[in-house]
């Protein structure tokens, strides 16, 4: 496992609230918006200025957010998720079959259009995770 990172859920304020994080953190933050990511056309009409994906990263943080509310809808207080970035796929598979064990899969293990291995599963404690393998070719494991 590389690092663990909080993932901050917003109701449609997400970009004031990351620039506010900026002014009092620092680092360099970047932005995508629903209209332009591969999910433009599931957009809700007059959604497509919301973030899809924020991170503001610094020496020693990285935190990402997003405008994007989980099926159950937005809940003040629940709102943050704990990110995982692997270092393998065995190590990705591994943790998400443990996780999902007794919990909910929110989003299954699958290629992601920016090129992860990504799933968020919610487990038997109510706690969500996403977890991301980023498949580059150095990391691409030949037995799978």
């Amino acid at each position: 496992m590389k690092t663990i990172n909080p993932y901050l859920g917003f109701n449609g304020n997400c970009r004031e609230a990351m620039t506010f994080y900026k002014a009092c953190f620092g680092g360099d933050l970047q932005f995508q918006t629903f209209g332009e990511s591969p999910m433009a056309s599931q957009c809700p009409k007059g959604k497509e200025g919301h973030i899809v994906h924020a991170s503001l990263t610094g020496d020693n943080f990285l935190f990402m957010a997003t405008d994007m509310t989980p099926p159950d809808g937005f809940k003040s207080g629940s709102e943050v998720s704990l990110a995982i970035s692997f270092d393998t796929e065995d190590d990705i598979r591994k943790v998400y079959e443990r996780l999902s064990e007794n919990g909910t899969i929110i989003d299954d293990l699958k290629e992601s259009f920016w090129g992860s291995l990504f799933a968020v599963v919610r487990d038997s404690f109510g706690k969500v995770w996403m977890l991301d393998f980023e498949k580059k070719p150095e990391n691409e494991n030949p037995s799978t």
